[in-house]
């Protein structure tokens, strides 16, 4: 499966298996994740989520066929279902982050609590670059963390950066050599797995319930603006720009 889930003792391990395609996400990922998190929600096995890519790779995005396919173009689209869904969790959750972590490989970031990466990981939040706009609340919560300026160079151009730039933006908690990330992300669930549950939620809710509304929000404007956006000519350029291996013109 795509989207693999198992727990143990209290761990919740998402797995996104897609190596082939470099881990990115269709419709059906979308849907199948969605369901680990609301299921996780209401299950008493469940006390940590650990969310992680296969094959040293954690998400190169959407699928650019299935997305062109089934673009989303309402609000309860699978993409928007899981982010409202992975944003409100309230149980801990850790990515582990190798390899490249693009658009919402990046910004799914940013609802996670801990988020370790490999000094190798590439991220990258190309939206403009695709006549598109920010998602997943980012451009609300990118800010908070890195400060506009820095927020509106990665946003803005949407050129790739390193793993050390996403903890100097606030992104990842910490940067690890690839051999020691494993080891080190398990250490710090069993940490989390040997506190107590309430302490955790309460600790959780309490941080979150300031930008609460305003993730929320602004999760819907940027989803009535990226449903609006994709077909115009911006970004159906830069679909057929994709497709044909050239570099877009959006001087037409």
């Amino acid at each position: 499966m795509d989207i693999q889930t198992e727990i143990n003792n209290g761990l919740m391990t998402i797995t996104i298996n897609r190596p082939e395609r470099k881990n990115s996400f269709t419709n059906a990922m979308y849907t199948a994740l969605a369901d680990a998190f609301r299921d996780a929600t209401h299950s008493s096995a469940v006390k940590v989520v650990l969310l992680k890519g296969h094959e040293g790779c954690f998400s190169a995005g959407n699928d650019l066929g299935d997305f062109l396919n089934n673009p989303p173009t309402t609000l309860d689209a699978p993409v928007f279902r899981f982010l409202r869904l992975i944003s409100v969790f309230p149980k801990p959750v850790v990515a582990q982050v190798q390899g490249l972590a693009i658009g919402i490989g990046t910004t799914v970031l940013l609802h996670c609590d801990l988020v370790y990466a490999a000094s190798t990981a590439k991220f990258s939040m190309p939206f403009v670059k695709l006549g598109l706009c920010p998602e997943a609340a980012s451009s609300l919560l990118l800010p908070i963390s890195a400060g506009y300026q820095k927020a509106a160079e990665l946003l803005l151009l949407g050129d790739m950066f390193t793993a050390l730039k996403a903890y100097d933006t606030g992104i990842v908690s910490d940067v690890l050599e690839p051999e020691t990330l494993e080891a080190h992300v398990q250490a710090q669930v069993k940490k989390l797995l040997d506190l107590p549950l309430a302490s955790l939620l309460a600790t959780k809710r309490l941080m979150k319930s300031v930008n609460k509304s305003a993730i929320s929000e602004k999760m819907a404007e940027e989803g009535h603006l990226f449903m609006n956006m994709i077909p115009q000519a911006p970004a159906q350029e830069a679909f057929a720009a994709f497709g044909e291996k050239r570099a877009p013109n959006f001087k037409q």
